[in-house]
C-alpha cells in the first residue's frame, strides 16, 4: 500500500471519527425526518406525473382504438358500396390505428407498471416515515438513557481509580474534627485541673498560715511561761532569804 493511500485512509478515519462524536442523535433524527418529508414530496409529484402520463397515454390508446373501429366501419360501408378502392383505404387506414394502439398498449402497460412501483415505493416511504415519527420520542429517550448511563459509568470509574475520593476526603474531615474536638476537651480539662489547683494552693496557704500562727501562740506562751517562772523563784529566793535572815 502506498503511502498516499495510507494518508488518505487515516485522514477519512480522522474525519468519520471527529463527524461520530459531533453527531447528535436528535438532531440527527429531526434531519432524517425532514429528508424523509423531503423525499416523500418529491415522490408524490413524481408519481403524480407518471400517473398522468398513464391518464395520456390511455386517453391516446382508447382514441386510436376507436379510430381503428371507425376505420373498420368505413371499410364495411365501402365494401357494402361496392368501393373497393375506398374499402382498400379505410382497412389501411384501420391498420395504421391498430399498429398505433399496439404500441399504445405497450407503453400503456409498461407506464401502469410504472407507477404500482412508485405507488409502492412511497407507500414504503410513508410506513417507514410515520415508524420514524412514531419512535422518535422513544428513540431520544433510549439515547439520553444511554449517554445518563454512560456519563456515570465513567464518573464511577474515575472515581475508583483516584486515590482521594469524596467518601475518603470525608472520613479524613471527620478525623480531624474529632481530633479537634478532643484537644478543645483537653484544653478545658486542664484550665479546670489549673483552677483547681490553684484553689487547693489557696487552700493550702491557708493551712500554713493556721500551723504557722499556732506555732507562734505557742512560742508567744512558752516566753510568756518562762518570763513569768524565773520572777516567782527570785521572789521565793529573796523571800527565803529574809525568812532565813529574821
Amino acid at each position: 500500500m502506498g503511502i498516499l493511500d495510507r494518508m488518505s485512509r487515516l485522514i477519512r478515519a480522522n474525519i468519520n471519527d471527529v463527524l461520530d462524536k459531533a453527531e447528535d442523535p436528535e438532531k440527527m433524527i429531526d434531519q432524517i425526518l425532514r429528508d424523509m418529508d423531503s423525499n416523500m414530496r418529491t415522490a408524490r409529484t413524481q408519481v403524480a406525473a407518471m400517473i398522468a402520463q398513464e391518464k395520456e397515454l390511455e386517453a391516446d390508446l382508447n382514441e386510436t382504438k376507436q379510430l381503428s373501429d371507425e376505420w373498420a366501419a368505413k371499410a364495411k360501408r365501402a365494401v357494402d358500396a361496392g368501393k373497393d378502392d375506398l374499402a382498400r383505404e379505410a382497412l389501411r387506414r384501420k391498420r395504421d390505428m391498430d399498429e398505433n394502439a399496439a404500441v399504445y398498449q405497450r407503453q400503456h402497460d409498461i407506464q401502469v407498471q410504472t407507477v404500482d412501483r412508485l405507488k409502492d415505493q412511497l407507500r414504503q416511504l410513508e410506513s417507514k416515515y410515520q415508524q420514524t415519527l412514531s419512535q422518535r420520542d422513544s428513540l431520544i429517550a433510549r439515547q439520553k438513557r444511554a449517554q445518563a448511563t454512560k456519563q456515570v459509568t465513567q464518573m464511577a470509574s474515575t472515581v475508583s481509580l483516584t486515590p482521594l475520593d469524596a467518601s475518603s476526603e470525608l472520613d479524613r474531615m471527620e478525623r480531624k474534627i474529632r481530633a479537634s474536638e478532643s484537644e478543645a476537651l483537653a484544653l478545658g480539662e486542664m484550665q479546670t485541673n489549673s483552677y483547681e489547683d490553684q484553689f487547693k494552693e489557696l487552700d493550702y496557704d491557708v493551712d500554713i498560715e493556721k500551723e504557722l500562727e499556732a506555732l507562734r501562740g505557742g512560742t508567744t506562751a512558752v516566753l510568756e511561761a518562762g518570763d513569768d517562772a524565773p520572777a516567782s523563784s527570785e521572789t521565793e529566793t529573796v523571800e527565803g532569804e529574809v525568812v532565813s535572815e529574821e
